[in-house]
């Protein structure tokens, strides 16, 4: 029986992405991630077979459960269940193709599921819905989005909050401090830690900055 793992205060959450790695593989970027104290792991690799992600989710998840990080998959429940992980995050597309109830159905109650949110009305909305976290972003300009919604609604969304709330989308060393200001506990990054020269550096250098908001 899997045991269903909690979200804490403080989490910092490391997307993966080879594309923006500067040339280190997935795995090199998640031994070092792992090495350096972050909480969470999602395995989002856009280019990868179904194949290569299945051989690439045994391993990360392997690392994760020996490190006692929280493995999660993109988009695909059904991978996440094959590759042993904690859990799967969805966005409001891949809802549209696997209803939350089938999802549950599919994982149980003892595995997590995330839910990407845009704004506070859909974060307000996800409250009511069967997930276990709420994602809300992109905060600032990034890459992976043709669009951001600034930090304004960062107090709304944690006010309304039932569930824990992670915040993402172009967050980096420098304007983490505007989201933890605003009370942001929960964190996920890809480019600022995968494309980082000194992955554990970088992610020792957030975690103190999350660490001592929550302190202080």
């Amino acid at each position: 029986m899997h045991k269903l793992k909690k979200i804490l205060d403080g989490s910092l959450y490391l997307i993966t992405g080879e594309e923006h790695s500067k040339g280190k593989s997935t795995l090199e970027v998640v031994q070092e991630a792992a090495k350096a104290g972050v909480d969470i792991i999602q395995m989002r690799e856009k280019g990868a077979s179904r194949e290569e992600l299945i051989d690439l989710g045994r391993k990360i998840a392997f690392i994760c459960s020996k490190e006692d990080i929280i493995f999660i998959v993109n988009d695909d429940p059904r991978l996440a269940l094959e590759v042993g992980a904690d859990g799967v995050h969805l966005g409001q597309e891949d809802v549209l193709n696997h209803p939350l109830e089938e999802v549950r159905s599919l994982m149980g109650n003892d595995r997590i599921i995330g839910l990407s949110t845009h704004s506070a009305e859909e974060a307000r909305e996800a409250n009511r819905k069967d997930v276990n976290y709420i994602a809300f972003g992109p905060i600032f300009p990034t890459k992976t989005k043709n669009y951001h919604i600034g930090t304004g609604d960062i107090p709304i969304v944690l006010k309304q909050a039932e569930k824990p709330v992670v915040f993402v989308g172009g967050i980096d060393e420098e304007n983490i401090d505007e989201v933890l200001s605003l009370g942001g506990r929960n964190v996920a990054m890809i480019r600022s830690l995968v494309g980082s020269d000194d992955i554990s550096q970088a992610a020792r250098n957030i975690k103190g900055k999350i660490r001592k908001r929550l302190e202080g």
